[in-house]
């Protein structure tokens, strides 16, 4: 079985769009498999979209994505873990090659991503420039990660020591054990944080993972990974000014019910 485990807190503007291409490409690759959101004290109505949509909603009260995606490894029954952001679109390609990969033989790996929408110049240019140094490092965030049951016990998951940069550490510790992939097809995830900072603060960050690897975090790299800036970019009047406004039959609905709950 593939387990999908989605960290989320306060995500239902994109929730539905996350679990709706989930639930597509799995159709068409069919297998078994589940999806688990990990609801991380949200207040809006991410858990209740979740289990619409027939994914399988635990609680939690963390406040730290690490701790929440471990606590959804340890919730599922799958072989192989499939770790999705809930801003974050999969498909079939991308889902076939992880486990393509992780049936060769991999530890694990993960897609790098395309933004959803327009962006800004800015944003395109140190994108362009990421992608490319990923792939050449074999090294990719968090939004699309995936592993065996198996090594994901062997590096002891996601360090709960650190409020960001565990997608890193992980990759770092899957590269320890064995093989670790950057495959060829992407996912799309929202622009959204990219409403919240500037060229220079997003250089600033690179320049810091690049001289400390996982544990860049400070102050204000929290603030908009995860802190008020963060939330600010979640707001329904926010996503609706945007060209990344969910489309599509689920994505709608969830931008509906956003605007009127």
């Amino acid at each position: 079985m593939i387990s999908f485990i989605v960290p989320a807190h306060n995500e239902e503007l994109w929730i539905g769009k996350c679990l709706g291409s989930i639930r597509t490409s799995m159709a068409a690759i069919a297998e078994p498999y589940e999806v688990i959101v990990v609801d991380d004290a949200s207040t809006d109505t991410t858990p209740r979209i979740a289990e619409q949509m027939g994914a399988r909603a635990i609680r939690v009260e963390h406040r730290k994505i690490s701790a929440v995606r471990n606590a959804g490894a340890r919730a599922a029954c799958g072989e192989v873990f499939i770790f999705v952001d809930a801003d974050t679109q999969v498909n079939q390609q991308a889902v076939r090659a992880a486990l393509s990969l992780l049936r060769s033989g991999a530890a694990g790996g993960a897609c790098v991503f395309e933004f959803d929408g327009v962006i800004p110049l800015w944003g395109r240019i140190i994108h362009r420039f990421g992608v490319t140094l990923g792939r050449l490092l074999r090294l990719a965030g968090g939004c699309f990660l995936f592993c065996t049951r198996q090594a994901f016990a062997a590096t002891g998951g996601f360090s709960e020591h650190l409020h960001a940069g565990e997608d890193l550490a992980f990759v770092q510790a899957l590269k320890k054990i064995g093989r670790f992939v950057v495959p060829k097809p992407t996912v799309v995830t929202s622009g959204r944080k990219l409403s919240v900072v500037g060229p220079w603060e997003v250089v600033m960050l690179l320049v810091r993972i690049a001289l400390r690897g996982p544990r860049y975090e400070n102050e204000k790299t929290l603030d908009f990974l995860y802190g008020r800036r963060a939330q600010d970019c979640k707001r329904p009047v926010k996503a609706a000014r945007g060209p990344n406004q969910i489309t599509g039959a689920d994505g709608d609905l969830q931008g509906r019910q956003s605007l009127h709950d």
